[in-house]
Parts: C-alpha cells; sequence; structure tokens
C-alpha cells in the first residue's frame, strides 16, 4: 500500500542533516507548534533533533547536537556557527503585546484545569500563582524568583534572546542600557535568515517551496491555540485586569524595546 504524503517525509532528511538542516527558533506562543509539526512531517521525525527546549540540555550537553536536519524549539542559539554553512536558520515575531497576552492567557487555562494536587506539585508553582493573585501581583508581586521568572520571559523577550541567543539570557544584559541591547540583538538578528510576522506564515511556505522543494501548510493554522480566539485581542483584555495605572504602565514596558526592535528590523506586526 503507498503511502499518503502526510505519512512519508517530503524531502531528504539525512541529506538535509549533512548539508543545509532547519533551525526553527521558537519563541513561545508564534504558532511555534504548527511550524514543528509541519518541518517535522517534511523532513522525517527521525532526522529532528530530540531537544525541544533548553532545559532537556544537561550538564554541558549540546542544544543543537549534531547529525539533524530539523532543530526546533525553546532553545539557545549559541551552537549554531558549528551547523553547516548552508543552514536555514528562522524565527516568528508577533506583536510583543500579544504575545506576553497569550502567553499569560494560556497559563491561565492550563492552571484552571489542573486539581489541586497537581497544583501543588513544585513544577506547577507559577500556574498556582496565576490562579491565587491578581494579574498586577502575579506579574510584579513577587516573591523574588518568581520575579525572575516573570522578567525572563515576558520583558523585551525578543530583544534579550536575540541579543544573548539564550531563551534566559536577560541577565546577562543587566549592565547594559536599551540602546546597546537593541544594538546587540539588532547585530545578533544578522545571523537568522528570515524573521517572520506571525501574520505572514504564507511567506515561510514560499520559502520552504522554493529551498526546499516541499510545500508545507502553516499559515492560518493553529495548533496548542489559547482560550481566545485567533482574530481577538489580548492585550486590552489583559490590560483590563491590572489594578493600577502604574501596573499597566509597567507591563506596557515588558514591550517598549521589543516594539522598536521589530520596527527597526522591518517586521511588521
Amino acid at each position: 500500500m503507498s503511502r499518503t504524503p502526510s505519512q512519508s517525509p517530503a524531502v531528504d532528511g539525512a541529506a538535509l542533516a549533512a548539508r543545509s538542516p532547519i533551525v526553527f527558533l521558537h519563541i513561545p506562543k508564534t504558532a511555534g507548534q504548527t511550524i514543528h509539526h509541519a518541518l517535522a512531517t517534511m523532513v522525517g521525525k527521525s532526522h529532528v533533533s530530540p531537544i525541544r527546549t533548553h532545559t532537556q540540555a544537561q550538564g554541558g550537553a549540546r542544544q543543537m547536537p549534531a547529525g539533524h536536519a530539523l532543530y526546533s524549539g525553546h532553545i539557545d542559539w549559541t551552537e549554531i556557527d558549528a551547523l553547516p554553512g548552508d543552514r536555514f536558520t528562522f524565527t516568528v515575531l508577533r506583536d510583543p503585546r500579544e504575545r506576553i497576552a497569550s502567553f499569560y492567557f494560556f497559563l491561565l487555562k492550563e492552571a484552571e484545569a489542573l486539581d489541586a494536587a497537581a497544583l501543588n506539585l513544585p513544577q506547577n508553582y507559577g500556574k498556582k500563582l496565576i490562579l491565587q493573585r491578581s494579574a498586577e501581583d502575579y506579574f510584579f508581586g513577587g516573591p523574588e524568583n518568581f520575579n525572575i521568572f516573570i522578567l525572563d520571559h515576558y520583558d523585551n523577550f525578543y530583544t534579550s534572546y536575540l541579543a544573548t541567543r539564550k531563551m534566559r539570557g536577560r541577565p546577562e544584559l543587566k549592565t547594559l542600557d536599551r540602546q546597546a541591547r537593541l544594538d546587540r540583538a539588532l547585530a545578533n538578528a544578522g545571523q537568522i535568515d528570515r524573521i517572520y510576522p506571525i501574520s505572514d506564515l504564507a511567506g515561510l511556505e514560499r520559502d520552504i517551496a522554493e529551498r526546499f522543494g516541499a510545500k508545507i501548510s502553516v499559515a492560518g493554522t493553529y495548533a496548542n491555540a489559547g482560550p481566545m480566539a485567533r482574530e481577538q485581542s489580548r492585550w486590552p483584555k489583559l490590560l483590563n485586569r491590572m489594578a493600577t495605572d502604574k501596573g499597566r504602565a509597567a507591563l506596557e514596558a515588558f514591550a517598549e524595546a521589543d516594539l522598536e526592535l521589530m520596527n527597526r528590523l522591518g517586521v511588521a506586526m
């Protein structure tokens, strides 16, 4: 029996691994699951790097181990220069305010689905807090160790990720002012072949077709979506949950550098 296209790779994964691997730098809440699944099917799942998050590589293990056709996930990209030179590296950005709000409401939805026993597990500490606290206290009310998590994941994440090439690289930028951070992010962005706005994933489809001769379908398709319709703006809803003007201003500051970065990169929102 012949296999349908969805059941078999559309390209030679081994050849890609040797000459032209694909590197998808997946920023949370930017349609990454949809893109990953499409590309994994294209290259064949056996040719996909097993490292999907930076926390999986422990004890100095590589986040981009050699010999794979697809590197995709919430991963650092400090090792990218060790990959074959004809690699194709890309990422996807969306309005950073919408990303912040989407991340918040996604975690809230996940927390609401957990029972009391699950919420008390150490790995769900943040989800327990998101249920217990107001939005303003969740973002700005401490405790200190959780404040670090908030800053690392919400505070101008695009800028810190591009500037340091790390998912949690923000502490490395603490001595730099905003302009220096942006300059470093822009310089590193030159190592990325394409930066797509989430509103134009058809551009990714075209580039994959032109470069690899394969068809993927990702535009307008979103796996792992949050609780609201895609066309709904989440940012105003999150601002409405903030109790004070001070809290709203502090949350807006979490997107200021990223908005400037996207403008300077020429990436539309």
